[in-house]
């Protein structure tokens, strides 16, 4: 069955490294063009992601940076296909994979909103407002202040709503989580997990994950242990743990996939790359019936995107 990945860093890892890595078959990308093709992907996420601290009046040029990349990497391969519009996900022939762009916090934009739209005409889809702390647009769900969105902030998802961009709430704060929740048309949480299994702040409490199922949106599934399981040694079962708990919540058909591939540095054993998912499959195929599975793997995702 495809897959499709809501997160990876693939773009940042090549755009950080001392030499150039191969998108095509480069080992240190876990979500190289021969492992997308073992594990069957069929659309692969890519953010754009700058360090904090960057600084501030090199962060948009980092962005364009790995932009670049994406385009001179990436979609040289002649099996990868820019995914610009959701319709160009109806349109993907076999043996051909999905690129799109998503934006892991807009911290690069500072306050110029000119700049999202250019990476909106660029390809961007999907919009983190931050990564872990504090910018212009909203607190991240590391910041203690735990302040919401601010005017910048409402400004953006208006603006995501008004392009049918996804706006995602996997960094966010509990009180930014909440003002997006009232704003967005089109929320999604592109890779977090349960927090009544697994308490980090990186992820979601049941109120949150009921409000995202109640407005039609998607949870993807991280693999990153410190956010599976306590202790960050964690294995397939344990990350099945919080599929399930969704699923009692309610969302067995909004429940997705967002590895966090080379964004992390440990790994749920048996997920060390991207060629790996057919483990994890097979394992939710003894719990649940093939079509909640095939759901879990990409059809829940087609069905709910923005149209």
């Amino acid at each position: 069955m495809n897959i499709i990945d809501f997160h990876c860093d693939a773009l940042y890892k090549m755009w950080k490294s001392k030499e150039l890595l191969s998108f095509r078959d480069s080992a240190e990308l876990h979500t190289n063009l021969e492992r997308l093709k073992q594990g069957r992907v069929k659309l692969q996420c890519f953010a754009l992601y700058v360090p904090p601290q960057l600084k501030s009046e090199q962060q948009f040029q980092a962005v364009l940076d790995q932009i670049d990349y994406f385009y001179e990497e990436v979609l040289k391969q002649p099996e990868m296909k820019h995914v610009k519009e959701w319709a160009d996900l109806d349109t993907l022939g076999d043996g051909e994979i999905g690129a799109m762009l998503t934006l892991e916090g807009v911290d690069a934009i500072g306050n110029d909103l000119k700049k999202l739209r250019i990476l909106f005409q660029l390809g961007v889809r999907s919009v983190g407002l931050t990564w872990n702390f504090a910018n212009l647009a909203a607190d991240g769900a590391l910041e203690k202040r735990n302040a919401g969105l601010t005017a910048f902030g409402k400004e953006i998802v208006r603006l995501n709503n008004e392009h049918k961009v996804l706006t995602d709430v996997s960094h966010l704060c509990e009180q930014s989580f909440w003002d997006v929740m009232e704003l967005a048309d089109y929320p999604i949480a592109s890779h977090s997990n349960a927090r009544a299994i697994c308490d980090h702040p990186r992820n979601l409490y049941d109120e949150q994950a009921k409000a995202m199922f109640d407005k039609g949106g998607m949870i993807h599934i991280v693999y990153y242990p410190h956010f599976v399981k306590k202790g960050g040694q964690a294995t397939i079962d344990d990350l099945i743990r919080h599929i399930d708990h969704f699923c009692s919540l309610g969302g067995v058909r909004q429940i997705g996939l967002g590895s966090d591939f080379d964004g992390i540095e440990s790994f749920v054993e048996g997920l060390e790359h991207a060629g790996m998912i057919d483990n994890l499959l097979n394992e939710l195929l003894k719990r649940y019936s093939e079509s909640e599975v095939r759901g879990f793997a990409s059809e829940n995702f087609l069905q709910r995107r923005p149209r």
